[in-house]
């Protein structure tokens, strides 16, 4: 996307605002307009007061001077504001249309995108595009009727001298297209490792506990360091082309200066220009290099603003997830059926899964086990569409899943994990999240009662009004967990997903959530993956899965019986001689 066209559609986003901006370019317009009328009163005064002697010049200047600075000031104070009003909307507007984009992107995005890119894009990108799309603005169009007003005076008095100082305009538009693409260039980078910069920041925050315990302090000054220097670097790079733009400029206008108070001296001598007019033409034309400096300057921030604009504008434009299906399933009965499921990360990487068929009753429960990488999580990813199957389809009570709208399928899925997603928040609003949120307090204490969490959340200082920090960091393992299982009952879905919900727990925290587990699981479709073969004993029935296959199926006694890679598992897992499981 060109300058232009990335500068256009920024200013589409100004649109909704036009009466504030029109005010602003009202303001603006005035100030350009009372700039050439100092060096017009020049004119006048010299040649009035100091030639002529005129008395009413010399009474009504000094006031005409005052009301023409007082006009300047509210104009100038107007645009200001106006334009800085739109510039803060702006930036609010683009972050929310960002933030809204983030919202609906699918799990492959995210998967390639690193997180402190993302938020940089969000924070530090978006301000970027404040001064190009009003500041930058202000300064072309205000010193652009300056320049126009002020060549305009020039012309009047002396026509001739005029189009000589209009030969140095193509040098000034040849230096500044020079500059503006390394500034550009430039800017994209800085965006690039500001992000990267961004992402080491977060995650030392997030993993701190093993950077102090591993000793890691030195490698992750080293790395912050690294960014913060690239950053520098590039920084100092548009530095040193923004300054370069602006001295050639001012000496190019230097060299246009001199020329004309030289053949403006000899037409002066030869009487064909008086003191006033003389004085006032030369006054203009130093008050040309001003705006000329000013206009030329703001190509910095320009080029960085359209750099920054494209980043945003990327992730604005990227597609959504897909929602194609156009039926309401309402509240399903669970029947779950996987046919001839193939699924690969990526386009041209090896299948995670490979011809899965599975069918799922309503109420069963069916444990995923196998060594990592398996397919375990792919496959119950598939469930609630976080990814599309590359080959065959998935019917949910004996309706293809593609088929159901997004929001509709989802509502009647339930989701506990082993990485528990909590709110720096209340208990109440983590147990209460999303479309929950309006549901009665009593509510929220009977599925809190049923997780076995009440007992915890009463110790609290403000019981479920108590903020929970982010990701919940002042709760235990074991808390968390059944914050989540109370969020999942509250939900009430038919669908129950569990991903290794009590792999990471110690016994006694596995005892209460393993109780609140049950409750949840009664008359629900579940799903559950664990790598701790005692938690799934009791399911109805136990999926082996190895390299994107299922290679066995049955009941726990079952498959021990059978002497298979799930016997093999166990026997592993428990430190078993062989035939001991038996």
């Amino acid at each position: 996307m060109s300058g232009t066209e990335l500068y256009f559609r920024l200013l589409r986003h100004v649109r909704p605002y036009w009466r504030t901006f029109a005010l602003g370019v009202l303001g603006i317009v005035i100030v350009a307009a009372t700039e050439p009328a100092l060096p017009a009163l020049l004119k006048p005064l010299l040649d009035g007061v100091f030639v002529n002697k005129d008395e009413s010049v010399i009474r009504w200047t000094p006031v005409f001077i005052i009301g023409l600075f007082v006009v300047r000031g509210l104009a100038e104070y107007v645009a200001q504001f106006a334009l800085s009003w739109i510039g803060n909307r702006l930036v609010m507007d683009l972050r929310g249309i960002m933030f809204r984009k983030l919202l609906t992107l699918p799990a492959r995005y995210f998967d390639d995108q690193a997180s402190g890119n993302l938020i940089s894009r969000l924070t530090f990108d978006v301000m970027q595009v404040t001064t190009a799309s009003t500041t930058v603005l202000t300064v072309l169009f205000k010193e652009t009727l300056v320049i126009i007003g002020l060549l305009a005076w020039m012309l009047w008095l002396n026509w001739k001298l005029t189009l000589l100082a209009l030969v140095m305009a193509p040098v000034i538009v040849l230096v500044v297209r020079i500059i503006s693409v390394r500034v550009r260039s430039s800017s994209r980078r800085v965006q690039q490792q500001m992000g990267d910069m961004t992402q080491v920041i977060q995650e030392t925050i997030e993993g701190h506990r093993v950077v102090k315990l591993f000793g890691g302090q030195i490698y992750e000054q080293q790395r912050f360091d690294e960014q913060a220097n690239s950053v520098r670097r590039q920084l100092m790079k548009q530095v040193a082309a923004a300054s370069a733009s602006v001295p050639v400029v001012q000496l190019v206008a230097a060299i246009a200066l001199a020329t004309i108070v030289f053949l403006a001296a000899q037409q002066s001598s030869a009487d064909q220009i008086t003191v006033g007019g003389f004085v006032s033409f030369i006054t203009a034309m130093l008050m040309l290099t001003a705006p000329l400096k000013r206009v030329t300057s703001v190509n910095e921030p320009l080029q960085r603003g359209l750099a920054a604009a494209e980043s945003i504008f990327a992730l604005i434009d990227e597609a959504g997830e897909t929602d194609t299906g156009n039926i309401e399933p309402g509240c399903v009965r669970g029947e779950i059926r996987f046919e001839g499921v193939q699924f690969a990360y990526g386009t041209g990487g090896r299948n995670a899964l490979n011809g899965i068929d599975l069918q799922i009753a309503p109420g069963e429960t069916v444990a995923l086990v196998g060594v990592s990488g398996s397919g375990k999580t792919t496959l119950a990813n598939l469930v609630p569409r976080f990814y599309l199957p590359t080959a065959g389809r998935i019917l949910l009570d004996g309706q293809d899943i593609g088929t159901l709208k997004l929001a509709s399928l989802r509502a009647n899925i339930a989701l506990v994990s082993q990485d528990v997603v909590l709110f720096n928040d209340t208990v109440a609003a983590n147990i209460a999240y999303g479309a929950m949120n309006n549901v009665t307090r009593e509510d929220v204490i009977a599925a809190a009662e049923a997780a076995y969490a009440m007992d915890f959340i009463r110790e609290m200082p403000l019981g479920l009004d108590t903020l929970i920090g982010e990701n919940g960091v002042k709760l235990s393992g074991g808390q968390r967990q059944r914050l989540a299982i109370a969020r999942a009952l509250l939900k009430n879905a038919p669908v129950l997903i569990l991903d290794e919900a009590t792999s990471a727990l110690d016994t006694e925290s596995e005892r209460h959530v393993q109780a609140a587990l049950e409750v949840l699981m009664r008359g629900r479709t579940t799903i559950v993956i664990a790598h701790r073969l005692s938690t799934v004993e009791k399911a109805d029935r136990i999926v082996v899965m190895n390299a994107g296959r299922i290679v066995e199926m049955g009941a726990h006694h079952e498959l021990l019986a059978r002497n298979g890679i799930y016997e093999k598992l166990y026997r592993n897992q428990f430190s078993l001689a062989p035939g001991q499981v038996q």
